[in-house]
């Protein structure tokens, strides 16, 4: 059948994938949300660096556990109900989260709000790549643009309702999550329709809580995993505990952020793509990935100077862009399994270490001083890239793929 020019442009797309984009927008300002009023959190509620970083922690390790349940969930209530689940769990624990009297207490509601997020970012992604109409790379480039923009928006959220009170955050994400559910519940069609796009996959069939485990026996899922849980140490001290040392108020915090959020958002549409074709995806991976490392260790050396810690926060965006679009398009493509499970199966490994480092962070800086967890959290990276480069030959198809297209 002839299509008309321009039928596949990654914006020819049915309301639901910008109702489901839109959605991923305010799920994803959850994760850039709190780092504007971390220090503020840590003198309202007399907590510690390390105590407030908690509040990822807990917020990480229950997506990592709920990622293993998602597909489960998803498989029986339907894609759209599991979403609509996530969003009215996040909107729950997001005003929960701002009543708050303790830091404890907000920490185990961060957890709860994670469980939101994992229901929601585990089906999102197939969801989109499901109801596109341009094919699964522009569909995961799309979605990778819809969580840029979240986590950039959200620090500028953040840092403005910050600035009035450190409650104001969560009340805001609580409203925006209000206004995702109406856009889901009159936007998305209950059941997909499989005739409309060709993308459409077979009726999904029911998933067990083992599907992520059995498709870790396939190595290339489970090296990218593996890959994902080190650099993600580097991710999450660098969301963590940034905020930390470069000395400024809610709003001054915000605004790097902000330059942080835009730059992944603007990378993962317009360069990743050029740098997969020009490199091949394995090596642009590594390439990133060396240049983030590279980036943690320089904050390490300069901690004390405030202007280099904001420029390479803000650098660091880019080379997390390009890599996050590049792993996940590779994810997509890494084993013979539902993307709903390859997804699930990676999101858990990736966020196990992205629940370790910024707890680990806060501590070593309290152990030693402000400069070691930003060299930890480089050498992290550093190891994810040799570890890839070591394993490369289980990916050896994932480049020929890429390479072929």
């Amino acid at each position: 059948m002839n299509q008309q020019p321009g039928n596949n442009s990654i914006w020819n797309q049915p309301k639901a994938v910008w109702a489901i984009g839109f959605a991923s927008i305010i799920a994803f300002m959850g994760l850039g949300l709190v780092d504007p009023i971390l220090p503020a959190i840590a003198e309202k509620l007399d907590a510690s660096p390390s105590q407030v970083t908690l509040l990822f922690t807990s917020y990480n390790l229950v997506m990592a556990i709920a990622m293993l349940i998602t597909g489960t969930i998803s498989s029986r209530l339907g894609i759209k109900w599991t979403l609509m689940c996530g969003v009215v769990i996040i909107a729950l624990f997001s005003a929960l989260g701002g009543s708050s009297g303790g830091i404890w207490e907000l920490v185990w509601l961060r957890g709860g709000w994670g469980l939101g997020n994992a229901l929601f970012v585990a089906t999102a992604l197939s969801a989109i790549v499901s109801f596109s109409r341009s094919g699964v790379a522009k569909a995961i480039i799309l979605y990778e643009a819809a969580i840029g923009l979240g986590i950039s928006v959200g620090p500028l959220l953040g840092g403005s309702l910050g600035s009035i009170s450190w409650r104001g955050p969560f009340f805001g994400v609580a409203c925006l999550m209000g206004l995702a559910f109406l856009l889901l519940l009159f936007m998305m069609p209950a059941r997909h329709p499989a005739a409309a796009s060709p993308n459409a996959a077979a009726p999904v069939k029911r998933t067990s809580l083992l599907d992520p485990f059995r498709a870790m026996k396939y190595p290339a899922l489970l090296v990218l995993g593996i890959a994902a849980l080190l650099y993600n140490f580097g991710f999450f001290t660098l969301l963590a505990y940034a905020p930390f040392v470069m000395h400024l108020n809610e709003r001054g915090l915000g605004y790097v952020f902000l330059g942080w959020g835009l730059l992944l958002a603007v990378t993962s549409v317009f360069m990743a793509p050029k740098l997969e074709r020009k490199l091949g995806t394995i090596k642009a991976m590594c390439l990133m990935l060396t240049l983030f490392a590279l980036t943690l260790i320089a904050m390490g050396i300069w901690t004390s100077t405030r202007e280099v810690i904001i420029v390479a926060v803000i650098l660091a965006g880019a080379f997390l862009g390009n890599n996050n679009t590049l792993i996940t398009t590779v994810v997509m493509h890494a084993a013979p399994v539902e993307r709903s499970t390859a997804s699930a199966a990676y999101s858990f490994l990736r966020f196990l270490g992205g629940a370790a480092a910024p707890f680990f962070a806060g501590k070593l800086a309290e152990w030693f001083n402000s400069h070691v967890p930003f060299y930890v959290g480089g050498g992290f990276v550093l190891v994810s890239v040799l570890f890839i480069l070591a394993n490369r030959r289980h990916l050896k198809h994932i480049d020929e793929a890429g390479a072929a297209h």
